[in-house]
């Protein structure tokens, strides 16, 4: 009998690439999306379909995952993928651009996961798969908005594995590197003063050092084959890092004192 997996956030990135990998392995594919009606690449799956998902609107999950549920019966995995990012200088940024930002990250994958364990605690057992950051482990600079939000899911999720073990259901955290995604451009919202200048340096030299990164990272189907790792595995593992430099930068932070790791990234970044 074929395995059902829903995805949040499929329009582009790490999540069509999921969905693309799912269905090459036979899996029943809930693509959810806040616009499916924009989406085409998915048209030719015969064992995809696409679904309406707001990870921000409680009224639009319930209503979908209900829908899903009749339909298919059961789901066996879960992916909180829906999310975006902010960077920028913290002391310009606005409560309605923090708050946007934890409600889709933070609590909109916290909505998806309550009302997953709704469905899967009763169906016997499942796996909820959240895709966290190597930025939910380790800073970086001017990225204090978007690190917070992943420190929190991994912190979230790590404490309700404890709580859901006795149900069978598993919490799994993907924690990629640098990725050439949407993350990096469209979706990208950067946050920078307009009326002073006293940050401009500061800025400059992280630009400079994230375009270098990026020149060697890797693409979303690489964590797309992660994810099904986690998926399939068998496993109680919890954290999978994928994406270089990410695994070797979370190995180095365990193994470095905080001086050492600030020293590391200061110089990293010119600083």
């Amino acid at each position: 009998m074929k395995k059902t997996i829903l995805i949040t956030g499929t329009s582009s990135g790490i999540g069509k690439s999921t969905v693309f990998e799912f269905a090459k392995m036979g899996w029943n594919v809930i693509a959810t999306q806040r616009n499916p009606e924009k989406e085409s690449d998915f048209n030719s799956l015969a064992n995809v379909k696409l679904y309406a998902l707001d990870v921000t609107n409680l009224d639009s999950i319930t209503q979908t995952l209900s829908k899903v549920h009749q339909d298919y019966g059961k789901i066996d995995v879960i992916v909180n993928n829906a999310g975006y990012g902010v960077d920028g200088v913290f002391e310009v940024m606005s409560d309605e651009v923090i708050e946007k930002q934890f409600n889709t990250n933070v609590f909109g994958l916290m909505r998806v996961t309550r009302e997953a364990i709704k469905l899967m605690r009763p169906a016997g057992g499942g796996t909820i798969i959240q895709i966290s950051s190597m930025g939910g482990k380790i800073t970086f600079p001017l990225y204090s908005i978007y690190h917070a939000t992943k420190f929190a899911v991994e912190g979230f999720t790590e404490s309700l594995h404890y709580e859901l073990a006795q149900f069978n259901i598993k919490m799994k955290l993907i924690e990629p590197g640098p990725i050439v995604t949407d993350f990096y451009g469209r979706s990208r919202q950067f946050i920078k003063p307009a009326d002073m200048n006293i940050y401009d340096n500061f800025i400059e030299k992280f630009n400079d050092a994230a375009a270098k990164v990026m020149k060697d990272a890797e693409g979303p189907d690489v964590v797309a084959k992660m994810i099904y790792k986690a998926a399939s595995d068998n496993t109680n593992q919890m954290r999978y890092a994928v994406g270089k430099p990410g695994p070797l930068l979370l190995k180095l932070r365990k193994l470095l004192s905080d001086k050492l790791y600030f020293l590391m990234v200061r110089k990293s970044y010119n600083l």
